[in-house]
């Protein structure tokens, strides 16, 4: 009988879990912004104009707004990731600075550049979000 029966194997953090995490911030952000500037353009409007509450956002989910519609559920799963992004982006990016820090010698090559272009993604992603170019892009969508 050996005695290596309960040695295990440490579990190393799933790297895909980690960068869905990360994809499914940018797409947040990155939808906003889109339909921020569709919205914009196909109106024929700047930035000012957006704020007056004539182009809410809302008016934008396809068959209005019903529990019923799956349009309103992407709707809502977009706006609480965008919203939850500025305090969720920092922190999965502190995580996976963490895991890199930690395990980069587990990880292979592909697996840490990987971590680590998201990290910096989701970072610069949340220093965005404070600049004073997406601050009217910010009121727009809260509103």
């Amino acid at each position: 009988m050996s005695s290596a029966v309960n040695v295990h194997q440490a579990r190393l953090p799933r790297v895909g879990l980690i960068l869905t995490a990360h994809l499914l911030l940018a797409g947040a952000f990155v939808a906003v912004v889109a339909a921020y500037l569709g919205r914009m353009v196909s109106a024929g409007v700047g930035p000012a104009e957006m704020l007056t509450g004539q182009y809410d956002p809302k008016d934008m989910v396809p068959f209005g707004m019903s529990g019923a519609n799956p349009f309103f559920w992407l709707y809502g799963a977009v706006s609480l990731l965008y919203l939850f992004g500025i305090v969720l982006g920092p922190v999965i990016a502190l995580y996976t600075g963490t895991v890199l820090a930690r395990e980069r010698h587990r990880y292979p090559v592909r697996a840490r550049r990987l971590l680590l272009a998201a990290m910096v993604g989701t970072l610069v992603l949340t220093v965005l979000r404070f600049t004073p170019a997406l601050d009217s892009m910010h009121q727009w969508w809260l509103d």
